[in-house]
């Protein structure tokens, strides 16, 4: 079962995006332009996480975050513009789980909500994100690659493609596509970005084994491709 999130934000524009990377994540999304329709989908959608704006038209975020306390066990992260530190207790002392400060990167902001959700309960502890092929071992969370024995120095975009691709042997993927999911929705550079990685990653990885390779599907993508022998 997916995960639920409620946006309850005005700006149209910061909540399309939160909502196009709450999706990418696995989230069903509503959205909430005003506080009081914000109580009112926190009752109904029952969401597992709410991303609560302070400035908010109808209701302020602090009103919907008491209301919302009184029913909900939903973790609740307070969005707005305002860094003082009488504004974070505030929340923290209405039962907000957590406060990120407007601008924020919506990786970061991602990876708070799961830690409060965690912390909540509303979500066990991530799987271990390593893979292990023959003489291969691509290790996400350390964020180590070990080529036959050796451990290879290898920058996180590197990675974090390697293990994209390698996580789903024999899929193909479009240049756009992993510009999408692996470098983001914010990314706006060439997709030749993508072939430059793929490059340095053939470096470090060609001839090492005969059992998988990194491929390239002309006039498509590449995949990363087991059993080539």
């Amino acid at each position: 079962m997916s995960k639920k999130a409620l946006i309850v934000e005005d700006d149209g524009n910061i909540a399309e995006l939160l909502r196009l990377y709450l999706e990418k994540d696995g989230f069903e999304v509503e959205h909430a332009a005003d506080g009081g329709r914000g109580v009112e989908l926190a009752a109904g959608f029952e969401p597992d996480v709410i991303l609560l704006d302070i400035m908010l038209p109808v209701k302020d975020g602090w009103q919907v975050c008491r209301e919302v306390r009184s029913f909900s066990k939903a973790a609740i992260v307070m969005l707005t513009a305002k860094g003082e530190t009488t504004d974070k207790v505030t929340g923290l002392e209405m039962g907000a789980d957590d406060y990120v400060t407007k601008p924020f990167e919506p990786k970061e902001l991602i990876a708070r909500i799961h830690a409060v959700m965690r912390r909540s309960g509303e979500e066990s502890a991530p799987a271990a994100r390593r893979l292990e092929f023959d003489k291969l071992v691509i290790n996400l969370d350390s964020y180590e690659l070990v080529v036959d024995g050796t451990k290879i120095d290898t920058p996180p975009k590197e990675m974090e493609l390697l293990y994209h691709l390698a996580a789903t042997p024999n899929r193909v993927y479009t240049r756009n596509q992993l510009l999408d999911e692996v470098w983001g929705f914010d990314y706006f550079g060439d997709s030749r970005t993508v072939d430059v990685h793929i490059k340095r990653l053939r470096e470090k990885l060609e001839g090492v084994s005969d059992q998988w390779r990194l491929k390239t599907v002309w006039g498509v993508g590449y995949k990363f491709e087991v059993g080539a022998a």
